[in-house]
């Protein structure tokens, strides 16, 4: 896989459309093109303690943020520049545990009531297990393996950067 968008939400609830903030890394040719990161106005708007307490975000980072429909719309446009003659879905995006970050695009699509275009998503952690079959596959550990240091887990951005870096060396 040389061509892909590596993808990680961070949520303000346990709601899977409550997504509080969104990075983006753009692998083209098997390299880093360029990234995109947002805060997002949640959907619900309120934020379980546990969740900030991963995170780090409340309601007073992202109550100005735009919502999500504004937001997926800058990112579109910027996968667009690299990916200009592909239609959506048919870049895949790659997520370490796609099931969270899959579920959570479905959610909010579904919470604003926008077709879903059935993206495909391949998985870092799935594939991290067939790797490494013994100890921990946590993200921040797989990308070290990986050479990667990820130093602020749990940014979106930082996050999905760490994804792209496993994601070239192992998919």
């Amino acid at each position: 896989m040389n061509n892909f968008v590596a993808i990680d939400f961070e949520t303000a609830n346990e709601k899977r459309s409550s997504v509080c903030s969104v990075g983006i890394v753009i692998v083209r040719d098997g390299e880093i093109a360029d990234s995109f990161y947002s805060l997002i106005r949640p959907l619900p708007n309120y934020y379980a303690r546990f969740c900030q307490e991963v995170h780090g975000l409340s309601r007073c980072d992202t109550d100005d943020a735009p919502e999500f429909p504004e937001v997926w719309a800058d990112a579109q446009r910027k996968i667009h520049e690299y990916f200009p003659f592909i239609e959506d879905g048919e870049v895949p995006f790659v997520a370490h545990n796609k099931a969270f970050d899959e579920n959570c695009l479905k959610a909010v699509f579904a919470a604003y009531e926008i077709a879903y275009p059935d993206y495909e998503f391949e998985c870092t952690l799935l594939q991290s297990r067939k790797v490494w079959q013994e100890g921990h596959h946590n993200l921040d550990i797989i990308a070290r393996y990986c050479g990667y240091d990820l130093t602020n887990h749990h940014h979106a951005l930082a996050d999905a950067e760490a994804c792209a870096w496993i994601a070239i060396s192992i998919l």
